[in-house]
């Protein structure tokens, strides 16, 4: 029964990204949750991107802030916090600081959606180039909180 219905996520996993453009390169994946769906298909893709240990993977989606990191000062810097999807699955945010402005509003509970890079990590994984490419070599992408955009 489990592999069954392991097989038809990954089926309906395919099928989601099939439609909406593919799995990889600059093709948003997903659809923001409403308040009464089940989780979003950008979950479930973000749960197989997780299970798969999967790096690169441009995605969208939405969260709640769960806790507010200090900010990642080494290299280029970058605003940290983690978002809980509706799924459950935690996701590690870094957003470059240097390249976009600080969102300086954000709080806990508050929900933000998202379009950046998605790479594994053991914790639930990260999002990241939320942000311009200066160079133009990288597809750009976004944080939204509270009717603003920050890019």
């Amino acid at each position: 029964m489990k592999k069954l219905l392991s097989l038809l996520v990954l089926i309906l996993g395919a099928y989601l990204a099939w439609t909406q453009g593919g799995l990889a390169g600059s093709a948003p994946l997903g659809l923001a949750p409403s308040a009464t769906e089940r989780p979003s298909s950008s979950d479930e893709i973000l749960a197989q991107a997780f299970a798969k240990r999967t790096q690169d993977l441009q995605v969208k989606g939405r969260g709640r802030v769960q806790r507010i990191l200090s900010d990642d000062d080494k290299g280029s810097r970058h605003q940290r916090f983690i978002l809980e999807l509706e799924s459950g699955q935690v996701l590690l945010v870094a957003h470059n600081i240097d390249l976009a402005p600080r969102i300086d509003s954000i709080r806990v509970n508050d929900s933000v959606e998202f379009y950046g890079e998605y790479e594994y990590n053991d914790k639930g994984g990260v999002i990241h180039w939320t942000h311009s490419d200066p160079g133009g070599r990288h597809v750009a992408g976004w944080l939204k909180h509270a009717g603003r955009t920050y890019q």
